[in-house]
């Protein structure tokens, strides 16, 4: 699919309609891409996710994006890697549908996302490369909608995979 890329980079200087951000659940900022994204972002953008005050796992919301180019960050919660037992892919999945629902819900035509759960959380990377791929095809298909997807690899073995996995579809 041409409307689905990878880049080598830092999503917080994106300029698409809407950055996705691996949340915690409390929305209460964090380290890696969340921590960058609020420091790059300012206040404005925990202001909303005070109000909002929280959101489960493989769930997503939308603020605004403060002072980053996108005009939205949409915060999806990724699974902690357990070693696959607690429905950890159904969740990791539900996260980027979540995601791209609420892109195609306010009209949006681009969206990056970071590679979620693959930090801190732990998830295995190959597999998630896998499952954020294959469930970004298969919203885009299902729901004819043409959205702009970039997956922004903030390491050289996610870009790899990432890259791997596009080039042979």
């Amino acid at each position: 699919m041409k409307n689905i890329t990878v880049v080598k980079g830092d999503i917080t200087k994106m300029n698409v309609d809407a950055i996705v951000n691996a949340a915690n659940a409390e929305l209460r900022g964090g380290g890696g891409v969340d921590g960058a994204i609020h420091r790059a972002g300012g206040p404005m953008i925990m202001e909303e996710c005070r109000k909002i005050g929280g959101c489960p796992t493989g769930e997503a919301v939308i603020t605004t994006a403060g002072n980053l180019p996108s005009k939205y960050v949409i915060h999806t919660v990724g699974p902690i890697w357990y070693g696959g037992n607690k429905n950890e892919e159904k969740l990791l999945e539900s996260a980027y549908n979540n995601s791209l629902r609420l892109a195609k819900e306010n009209g949006l035509n681009s969206i990056a996302f970071p590679n979620i759960s693959t930090g801190v959380y732990g998830f295995p990377k190959d597999l998630a490369s896998s499952i954020a791929i294959e469930t970004t095809r298969n919203f885009l298909k299902l729901n004819e909608v043409d959205i702009k997807v970039t997956f922004v690899c903030f390491d050289e073995e996610n870009f790899q995979l990432y890259e791997n996995k596009l080039e042979g579809h």
